[in-house]
């Protein structure tokens, strides 16, 4: 990887470190509503990727499908586990993601796995157990429980992607976004209050949070991945996203003041060992939406 690309990626890595930061701070510790404070995200990317909306994907109905999982399901699962976790602690459990959709490959897809792998999985989860876990109370974090079920959705949605036919990662995105918005407002309103009242009173930061939500994270960070990913073997990529966890516990260290434990430290070491293990490996049967885009591209050449 040449050092430009290499840069973008750092870049990328450090948005999406941020926004695990800056979405707690807004729904944790301002108080802004999750499920609505998500309903606004998604919004706003439809309304800013309104002309990827054409041509009109062939398949729809799936196409609603994957937007419940990766979209609506997976984000509200999300805010409402950094409602109350700490943001370095769900930046590390977010990689649960990697593991779970090894693991559901090997149920759906046929993928089959060796010990490495094997043994990164046990570890991914081990480590995350380790954070989450309170020996006090003998219980486990709440947030982290909703994370680790945002996890779980998002890999479902990743199963789903393998019968998509491939397009472009913006156009993916508008869609998203378009299917997304709605469910989220209907849910907020009969489960949440005052949502306009606190979006509005939280003020110009918590409005700055919410545009780098989407033009920073979704439009510009996904974006420059996907082109990335047409470049460069996901097996080199996926290693080096590792710097996104490594972000999200400095910046929630320093800017929201979360202390820095042992548990968190050990944990985080083995858990992201563990998924460090697994990237490096990689899923042969489970593409990415990016995947996904580059094969269509090649079918091209």
């Amino acid at each position: 990887m040449n050092f430009k690309d290499f840069t973008l990626l750092f870049v990328v890595c450090l948005i999406w470190g941020l926004n695990v930061v800056f979405s707690r701070w807004v729904v944790g510790v301002e108080g802004i509503p999750p499920v609505f404070f998500a309903g606004i995200r998604f919004a706003g990317v439809a309304v800013c990727l309104i002309p990827f909306l054409r041509p009109i994907p062939s398949n729809l109905p799936l196409l609603l499908l994957i937007s419940v999982f990766i979209g609506s399901a997976h984000f509200a699962m999300l805010f409402l586990g950094l409602a109350s976790a700490d943001a370095s602690a769900a930046a590390v459990t977010t990689q649960l993601g990697v593991p779970i959709s090894t693991l559901m490959s090997m149920a759906f897809l046929g993928e089959t796995i060796g010990w490495r792998r094997g043994l990164g999985i046990m570890l991914a989860f081990a480590g995350v157990v380790l954070i989450a876990f309170d020996p006090e109370g003998f219980s486990m974090s709440t947030g982290l429980l909703y994370i680790v079920g945002a996890a779980f959705l998002g890999s479902a949605g990743g199963i789903l992607m393998k019968r998509i036919a491939p397009m472009s990662a913006l156009q993916m995105q508008a869609w998203i976004g378009m299917f997304s918005f709605a469910p989220l407002f209907l849910i907020s309103f009969f489960l949440e209050q005052d949502q306009i009242t606190s979006f509005v009173g939280g003020g110009w930061r918590v409005w700055a949070a919410t545009v780098f939500g989407i033009a920073g994270v979704s439009i510009f960070g996904h974006g420059v991945f996907y082109t990335l990913i047409k470049k460069y073997d996901i097996s080199m990529l996926s290693p080096l996203t590792l710097m996104t966890p490594i972000w999200g516990v400095i910046f929630g260290i320093t800017l929201l003041g979360e202390p820095l434990t042992n548990q968190l430290i050990l944990g985080a070491i083995v858990s992201l060992t563990g998924v460090f293990v697994i990237a490096v490996r990689g899923n042969k049967k489970l593409p990415s939406a990016a995947l996904n885009e580059t094969r269509g591209l090649r079918k091209h050449r």
